[in-house]
């Protein structure tokens, strides 16, 4: 097992027993939040014939969705702050019910933006970041497996959801669906019920070596505040901690953006989230706009989730093993500049078997990404910190989040064709990718040196203690 990384709790995570609950509880919440938006994409087609609209126009749809569940996030990380995950997430389920229902009576489109994106995407919001905060208060030694089985919720609902569409759309149309729909998503509360706050009082806080530590550890133990580069880290470290109980670090710690690792990987998300969730989007319009019945269309999207349901597990148990551990920010970067080339290499794909290609080859891209998405950034700030770093890079990721899918539909609209959407997200993957790679290497070369230099003190000061102890030793 590879080492564990310390934090700053003041207890022991159990990494295990009801913690394995609560991971079947994030499981079903992170599902619905991101596999609701992409499943009604099966409804596109034909809301866009009923209310006679674009392609940027019914993409802003999913847009609008995915960018309020990330502008909710420092919303929902005050209220699990406050009041813990469980009611927000409960709270969450009923938002997006009364989302589904509302829609179901939509007359126009901006009437599905503000049902389905605003009030919908905020109640996905209160699902995604309490699921994702949790875990990190029941796991440490194997915090990337918990994450990586939570993050498969996604695409088992996806698989569920992208077939289940197609039938209720066949057999009561879309507002019948939206009505159908609703209910289903108030299993979110149930899983909400599951998420049981943690008993910090069931074991003492073990010790840690600073010098041991790894990534994350190394600034969690005290080590370094990366962006600070001040004489004394130590010093800065607790200056930091202190300024944080002012009344707006009260809920959200601002002092992350003095973080270099945590400035590293919301500049390259920033960028990668333009061309993230659009050809998921457009996956089935595409095929669809390639002659290929609806039934087949929304089955690749079930191919898709299928591939992406085994692949984050997967990845997160070769995440967890002690030659990936260490430097796991690496395996991140080849996974976002991997869905970049896949996306580079589909308009090479011809027919339906070359989209079934695709699609299983994207779906273990997507996965990978997905699976490590929160736990890099947890390795990097340390669970202490990650329900305000999450809340802080959804808020600031809405805004490509928002514009990517309509940017992508508006070349489609242009050009007329589907290439040069996907050409367009390839780009957005693989520089963020390569950016990782190179910053990375930097952020790891400055915190062994961070760390050689704590190494050199604390020895320092020891051989300080000893001189003084000498003469003492001596006069007697």
């Amino acid at each position: 097992m590879p080492p564990a990384a310390a934090t700053n709790l003041s207890y022991t995570p159990p990494d295990g027993g009801w913690g394995w609950a609560v991971v079947f509880s994030a499981f079903i919440s992170i599902g619905f939040s991101y596999a609701f938006p992409k499943s009604l994409t099966i409804y596109f087609k034909e809301i866009q014939e009923y209310f006679s609209v674009s392609y940027s126009q019914i993409a802003w749809l999913s847009s609008v969705m995915l960018a309020s569940m990330y502008a909710g996030g420092p919303v929902s990380s005050i209220l699990v702050n406050r009041y813990g995950s469980r009611p927000v997430v409960m709270v969450g389920g009923v938002m997006v019910s009364a989302a589904m229902v509302l829609a179901s009576f939509g007359s126009t489109i901006i009437h599905l933006y503000l049902c389905i994106g605003v009030i919908g995407g905020f109640g996905l919001a209160f699902n995604l970041q309490p699921a994702l905060t949790i875990i990190g208060t029941y796991f440490q030694v194997k915090r990337p497996l918990a994450n990586g089985l939570a993050m498969t919720g996604s695409p088992v609902v996806l698989f569920t959801l992208a077939p289940l569409n197609q039938f209720l759309f066949d057999s009561f149309g879309w507002r019948g669906s939206f009505l159908v729909l609703g209910s289903i998503v108030l299993n979110c509360c149930v899983a909400g019920a599951l998420m049981r706050p943690v008993n910090k009082n069931a074991q003492p806080k073990r010790k840690i070596d600073p010098p041991k530590c790894n990534g994350a550890a190394a600034e969690e133990a005290g080590t370094a505040d990366s962006s600070a580069q001040s004489g004394n880290l130590l010093t800065e470290e607790n200056q930091n901690e202190s300024r944080s109980h002012g009344f707006v670090h009260k809920f959200i710690d601002l002092s992350l953006f003095r973080h270099r690792g945590f400035l590293i990987y919301l500049i390259g998300n920033i960028v990668m989230f333009f061309g993230f969730f659009a050809p998921v989007v457009f996956l089935a319009p595409y095929a669809k706009h390639q002659g290929i019945d609806e039934y087949s269309a929304a089955f690749l999207l079930s191919i898709f989730a299928l591939v992406d349901m085994f692949i984050r597990p997967a990845t997160g148990l070769i995440g967890n093993t002690k030659w990936i551990r260490p430097r796991i920010q690496y395996f991140f970067s080849f996974a976002v500049s991997y869905n970049g080339v896949c996306h580079l290499l589909c308009p090479l794909a011809n027919g339906y078997v070359g989209l079934v290609v695709y699609a299983i080859f994207f779906g273990l891209a997507f996965g990978m990404v997905s699976a490590l998405l929160f736990e890099v950034l947890m390795d990097l700030v340390g669970a202490h910190r990650f329900s305000s770093a999450v809340g802080l890079v959804t808020i600031i990721e809405c805004g490509p989040v928002l514009l990517g899918p309509p940017i992508s539909g508006a070349l489609v609209d242009i050009f007329g064709e589907y290439k040069y959407m996907y050409y367009a997200c390839g780009v957005f993957m693989l520089v963020p990718g390569i950016f990782f790679f190179i910053m990375h290497y930097y952020n790891y070369k400055k915190l062994d040196e961070e760390r050689r230099q704590i190494v050199a003190e604390m020895r320092t000061c020891e051989e300080a203690e000893q001189l003084k102890m000498t003469p003492n030793d001596s006069s007697t």
